[in-house]
């Protein structure tokens, strides 16, 4: 395993309070401390104090975050801080997913469907990859991560490491590829696939971009390169290449015939017991359901739904938990939730709802009960595989409170361009839509911008249509808004085609919008997730970007949320206050391109090479084309609206190419 150093590369030092934070953690870290929380205001750069604790402690990572929008910005910026590290990316494959269901009522079986992105896919295989032969290996994952994901003693050891100059035949290579799930080429080629031509055999691991050539004339491996999928241009001639398994649930011939013997045992006593009680239908179907995939098993090492039987496959007794990306990682690994507040419920609640949907598929008899296994970690599972965590967060949660001590709460407030929280003014809803209008007028002379935020869908759009009438540039923006527009309204935004910008949650785009400079919120006395304590010093820190940043809040009570809001951002302005003052450092606002919108760098490994059209041949342009379709598909999802255009210019340009 490469023991390769993680080296952070960065314009500039840690400033504020970031160096006490980063001394504090580091140490709580060394001295086994198994909670640790970094209470980070809006904007104190929390993803660069990580870095400097990865790069101290030098220990392979988790960090974990609750969307795959906000993962793919992490994993950005993490990518710029260790360009020379293995930083990958970790998320949800499926572009759509139905799970199998069964809705007695009206007797109707809904198949398991689902659509996978192979670009994403390609992510996560390069992610274990990297785990299991690099130390400086930090993985940036969504809460999919505690979901089953195969044996990872299984993936590894039926891993081929193919040398120079060893002795192999050539069909023998072929059949050990296929044992480890990669398909025959025929007309396509791509990852998860091998041809083989006279002595050649070409295999496109899932990992990667590239193709690794292998020649074995007189059966001894002769050449080993790496080639462009693309051109066939060499990039590297190797002495030694591993071929990781193509799928992560991959077992051996002998793990499969002792895993039938189970399957079937279970089966006959459920057919059993349908017969038992005069359930006919459901003991032919259980009967008819498994014989078919144990024969897809015996035949092909794979069947539809293979997961549903990993309690045979791994040799696990009932009720074990699932081998997920956490089990790839060694023992000393390092977690850091972020936005812990959100991550840590979203984990707590994945098992509960995936255990009902299996009843009733179990008890109908479309699945055996040993299906059950096939599950997200429990939490108390996954708190027992995270030996040392660092919670992230501007308002950490009662878990965080509960399982961190004082002395290992640790506080950055300290913008390291001066800023403070923004001043907060409560006011009457009466009249309030001519006070927005007033600040509206006042932030577009300054030439800033204004975000509103209502509680209803209904509420952002005829306030949307109320200010359209009165002659401003506005638009609304809510979860029925397509993602390629939503990207169109921000970037308006950013560039000042567009004004003011409503809508209810506007803390799920995890976006920085220096430009904005008023916050109004509606309905703040109305008591709910929206409203609470947390939610609003969320919202209040978006203005904590700009110097002329203030928000008011228009209710005509003050709740127990907003005097929690109100206390805590005015202790934080006096905190910044006090170290502006006795540092002599004069405040000034976030100076941002436009082109940073939804980055911090370039996103993902979506950092692919230009490719020289001129030497592509004319049936692989087809091929790149579907690929870039799908790389814009996430940047766009990632709401990387500047990489989407580029992307769909050059699928635009292959085009052309093609049907000349």
């Amino acid at each position: 395993m490469s023991q390769k150093p993680f080296r952070l590369v960065a314009p500039w030092e840690p400033t504020g309070d970031q160096p006490g934070a980063i001394e504090k953690l580091v140490k709580g870290l060394k001295k086994g401390e198994k909670h640790q929380t970094l209470l980070g205001a809006t904007g104190t750069g929390k993803t660069f104090t990580m870095a400097n604790i990865v790069q101290q402690v030098q220990r392979p990572t988790l960090v974990l975050a609750h969307n795959k929008t906000l993962a793919a910005q992490l994993c950005s910026e993490f990518q710029n801080f260790f360009p020379d590290n293995a930083v990958s990316y970790f998320v949800s494959y499926y572009d759509y997913y139905q799970p199998e269901a069964y809705i007695p009522n009206t007797d109707t079986y809904i198949e398991k469907d689902a659509s996978i992105n192979e670009e994403i896919e390609k992510y996560r295989h390069a992610a274990t990859m990297n785990l299991l032969t690099r130390r400086d290996t930090l993985i940036v994952a969504s809460v999919s991560c505690i979901y089953g994901l195969g044996n990872v003693e299984d993936y590894e050891a039926l891993a081929l490491t193919l040398r120079r100059g060893e002795k192999v035949q050539r069909d023998t290579l072929l059949r050990r590829l296929t044992d480890i799930q990669y398909r025959r080429s025929h007309l396509e080629f791509k990852q998860g696939m091998f041809h083989a031509l006279g002595d050649t055999v070409e295999i496109f691991p899932p990992s990667a971009d590239s193709v690794i050539r292998i020649e074995v004339p007189f059966d001894e491996i002769e050449v080993i390169q790496e080639v462009d999928s693309f051109t066939g241009e060499v990039l590297q001639d190797l002495n030694e290449v591993v071929i990781f398994p193509a799928a992560h649930n991959v077992t051996s011939k002998e793990k499969i015939d002792a895993a039938v013997e189970g399957i079937l045992a279970e089966m006959k006593v459920r057919e059993a017991e349908f017969i038992k009680s005069g359930e006919l239908a459901k003991a032919e179907r259980i009967r008819m359901r498994t014989e078919y995939d144990v024969e897809m098993l015996k035949e092909t090492g794979y069947c539809t739904g293979i997961e549903n039987y990993v309690r045979y496959l791994n040799n696990n007794g009932a009720n074990q938990p699932p081998s997920t990306l956490i089990d790839y990682f060694p023992d000393d690994f390092l977690l850091i939730v972020d936005e812990s507040h959100i991550t840590i419920p979203q984990v707590g609640g994945m098992e509960e709802g995936n255990r009902s949907r299996k009843n009733t598929l179990i008890e109908y008899g479309f699945r055996l009960a040993s299906a059950h296994d096939n599950r997200p970690l429990k939490f108390a599972e996954f708190e027992e595989r995270c030996k040392q965590r660092i919670y992230v967060s501007a308002t950490p949660s009662k878990y965080e409170y509960e399982h961190t001590t004082k002395e290992n709460i640790v506080e950055q407030i300290i913008r390291p361009t001066g800023l403070l929280d923004p001043p907060v003014t409560v006011k009457p809803t009466k009249h309030q839509i001519d006070d927005i209008t007033k600040e509206v007028n006042e932030a577009i002379k300054r030439k800033e911008r204004v975000l509103i935020t209502t509680l209803t869908k209904r509420m952002a759009e005829e306030l949307t249509t109320y200010l359209k009438e009165a002659d401003y540039n506005v638009r609304y923006l809510h979860s029925d808004v397509e993602t390629l527009e939503r990207i169109e309204i921000l970037r308006q935004l950013r560039i000042g085609d567009i004004d003011i910008l409503v809508g209810i949650n506007l803390l799920r785009e995890g976006l920085d919008l220096p430009e904005v400079s008023f916050i109004a919120i509606l309905d703040a006395d109305k008591q709910g997730f929206l409203r609470s304590r947390d939610a609003l010093i969320q919202t209040i820190g978006r203005a904590a970007r700009n110097l002329n940043g203030h928000v008011t809040l228009y209710a005509d009570r003050e709740t127990d949320a907003m005097r929690g809001a109100l206390s805590e951002t005015n202790r934080r302005r006096e905190i910044q206050e006090a170290y502006n003052k006795k540092h002599g450092i004069t405040p000034k606002s976030i100076q941002k391109a436009v082109h940073d919108i939804a980055e911090e760098g370039r996103k993902l490994e979506l950092r692919r090479p230009k490719h020289d059209h001129t030497k592509i041949p004319a049936d692989e342009k087809k091929r790149l084309m579907v690929e870039l379709n799908q790389q814009m598909e996430i940047a766009s999802e990632n709401l990387e609206f500047e990489k989407a255009a580029d992307l769909r210019d050059e699928i635009e340009l292959l085009r052309r190419e093609t049907i000349k």
